[in-house]
C-alpha cells in the first residue's frame, strides 16, 4: 500500500506541474518554478518568526505570499525596467533567497531547516504523514489530499479559463485587442504555479518539482503542435515518470525523487531523438543524401 501512495503522490505532482509547465514553456518562463522554490525561503522564515511554529499552515501561507511577490517582481522587472525575462527571474530569486539566508543567520540561529527534505525531498515519508480524524479513522496520507485538491483547482482553472489562458499565452497583443485582461490571466497562472510549487516541494522536494514543471511539458512540446494534445501528453509523461521512477528507485535501491526526475529526463531524450518533425532523427533523414547529379 505504501508503494501506491508514493506513486499516487508523485503522479499528482507530475500531472499538476506538467499542465502548468505547458503554459510556462510557451511563455518562455520555464524557470519560474525554480525561482519560486528558492525565493520562498524568506516567507518561510518570517512565517516561523510570527507564528513561532513549524506547522505546515503558517509555512504554506508565508511561502505562498512570497511566491506571489516573486512573480510580481519578475513581471515588474521585465515590463517596467525592460529587463529580459531570464535576467528578471535570476535577479528576483537570488535576491529573495539571499534575504532569507540573512534572516536565518541574523535572527534564527536555532531554526532547523532540513536541506535534504527541502531540496531533495523525501517522498518515501508520505505514507507516514496520515490524516486521522477525531474519531481515530485514518483517511490516508494528508499530502495526497492536499495535492489532490490543488490538482482539481488547477484543472478547474484550465477548463474554465482555457480561452483566456490560451490567447494570452500565444498572442498577448491579440488578446488585449479582444478586451482580455492579460495581467489577470498572467497573475492567475503565476498564482497557480506558486501554490503548486510550494505545496509540492514540501512532499517531494524542490528539485523534483522543477524537473516535473519542465521535463514533461518540453517532451510534449517535441511531440505535437496541438496545444490540447500537448496538455494530455504532458500529463501522461508525468504519470509515466512518477510510476517508472518509483520502480527504478526500488530496483537500484536509490532515491525515489531522483529516479522520477531521471525517468522524466529519459522521456525527453527519447522525444528529442525520435519525435516527428522536431526530432533529431527525423531532421537527419530529411537532409539530402548527396549532391544532385546532372543527367549527361
Amino acid at each position: 500500500m505504501d508503494s501506491f501512495w508514493i506513486m499516487l503522490t508523485g503522479s499528482l505532482v507530475a500531472v499538476t506541474c506538467g499542465l502548468l509547465g505547458c503554459f510556462l514553456i510557451l511563455r518562455r518562463m520555464a524557470m519560474v518554478g525554480d525561482a519560486i522554490s528558492h525565493a520562498v525561503l524568506p516567507g518561510i522564515v518570517i512565517a516561523f518568526f510570527i507564528s513561532g511554529s513549524r506547522t505546515s499552515l503558517p509555512m504554506l501561507v508565508g511561502a505562498a505570499a512570497v511566491g506571489l511577490l516573486t512573480t510580481w517582481l519578475i513581471e515588474v522587472f521585465n515590463k517596467k525596467a525592460r529587463l529580459q525575462k531570464d535576467a528578471s527571474i535570476g535577479l528576483t530569486f537570488t535576491s529573495l533567497f539571499a534575504i532569507g539566508v540573512i534572516l536565518i543567520s541574523a535572527f534564527g540561529g536555532n531554526v532547523d531547516l532540513d536541506q535534504d527534505c527541502v531540496l531533495y525531498g523525501e517522498i518515501a515519508y508520505v505514507p507516514l504523514d496520515l490524516w486521522i480524524t477525531g474519531s481515530g479513522i485514518s483517511l490516508g496520507p494528508a499530502p495526497v489530499w492536499i495535492l489532490g485538491l490543488v490538482f482539481l483547482l488547477v484543472v478547474l482553472m484550465i477548463v474554465a479559463g482555457y480561452k483566456g489562458l490560451y490567447l494570452t499565452t500565444f498572442d498577448e497583443q491579440y488578446a488585449a485587442a479582444l478586451g482580455i485582461s492579460t495581467a489577470f490571466w498572467h497573475y492567475l497562472l503565476m498564482s497557480a504555479v506558486s501554490l503548486t510549487t510550494v505545496v509540492s516541494f514540501e512532499s517531494v522536494g524542490a528539485i523534483l518539482v522543477v524537473a516535473l514543471l519542465i521535463a514533461p511539458a518540453v517532451t510534449a512540446y517535441m511531440l505535437t503542435d496541438d496545444f490540447r494534445k500537448m496538455l494530455f501528453i504532458s500529463a501522461l509523461a508525468g504519470i509515466v515518470s512518477a510510476v517508472g521512477g518509483y520502480y527504478l528507485a526500488v530496483s537500484i535501491n536509490g532515491s525515489i525523487a531522483g529516479a522520477m526526475a531521471t525517468v522524466a529526463g529519459f522521456l525527453f531524450a527519447l522525444a528529442l531523438l525520435f519525435a516527428p518533425h522536431r526530432g533529431i532523427l527525423y531532421k537527419y533523414m530529411q537532409k539530402p543524401s548527396g549532391p544532385a547529379t546532372v543527367p549527361g
